[in-house]
């Protein structure tokens, strides 16, 4: 389980497809605190670390979890989103995020409102009827909450500061985001179903 409060941003370092993807991530996360087997969620994926390094780290990611993610976007020197996963007794300071990510959603415009940036994502249908206004999502591996929706359209504002911790300084409309779905949500909406 994670939170969403992206605590490092990694570079990728090495891709090679053999089977499966395996990347390594330039990390600035004391590697000496992290564990073979351990999750790290990397761009909102949770990932398993396979092997380690003084400032890397590898992981091994199925075809499946490529399909569903936009990792097959990854390139060398790709900035990306890190969290190490939640500890009993942590600040939960996002919402519970599972690093099960349920779809790519696709930006489609940015306008600049003040200091903040107000992004413009487009769900896949079938996720879209499970984003609320004022409900989280996360996008990327950030916890943010979603200011309007609009049939498969919502807006996230970010603040410099998110820009500035994140890689979310990095977009442009057309990017592919990795998009999962409150928890909480999917489930109000199966007991609704269900009614």
């Amino acid at each position: 389980m994670f939170t969403g409060i992206v605590t490092d941003i990694g570079t990728i370092t090495e891709l090679d497809q053999q089977g499966d993807l395996r990347a390594r991530i330039q990390t600035g996360y004391d590697t000496a605190g992290i564990d073979i087997g351990a999750s790290i969620a990397s761009d909102g994926v949770c990932l398993t670390v396979i092997a380690l390094g003084d400032d890397w780290y590898d992981v091994q990611i199925s075809a499946e979890t490529v399909s569903k993610t936009n990792l097959d976007g990854w390139k060398l020197g790709k900035r990306v989103n890190l969290e190490r996963a939640l500890k009993v007794g942590d600040e939960l300071g996002g919402h519970i995020v599972s690093g099960h990510v349920d779809g790519v959603a696709e930006i489609v415009a940015m306008q600049d409102e003040g200091d903040s940036t107000r992004v413009t994502l487009r769900a896949p249908k079938d996720l879209a009827r499970f984003i609320a206004p004022k409900g989280s999502v996360a996008l990327n591996g950030t916890s943010l909450t979603v200011n309007d929706v609009d049939g498969c359209d919502f807006g996230i504002n970010f603040i410099p500061h998110t820009k500035e911790v994140t890689t979310w300084g990095d977009v442009a409309v057309g990017d592919k985001v990795n998009l999962e779905i409150d928890t909480l949500a999917r489930y109000v909406a199966r007991l609704a179903e269900m009614s």
